[in-house]
């Protein structure tokens, strides 16, 4: 995803979204070793879930401000 796609209305940058951005792509950075490494395959898929849907949530609360 582009960071430019995070940008507010004003064109300010959100400080959540580029954290959450950030943390979702050590999350699936982490998944892609558990799984190729430990082949650890039920919590890193959860893991993942979860890492990303907090990504999503922020995006969907974004959208409602701009509403």
């Amino acid at each position: 995803m582009d960071s430019g796609q995070w940008k507010m209305k004003e064109d300010v940058e959100n400080p959540l979204a580029t954290k959450t951005y950030s943390f979702a792509r050590r999350s699936i950075r982490l998944y892609r070793m558990l799984v190729a490494e430990h082949k650890e395959y039920v919590l890193s898929k959860q893991a993942l879930r979860s890492a990303t849907s907090i990504g999503a949530n922020v995006a969907e609360a974004n959208k409602a401000k701009l509403v």
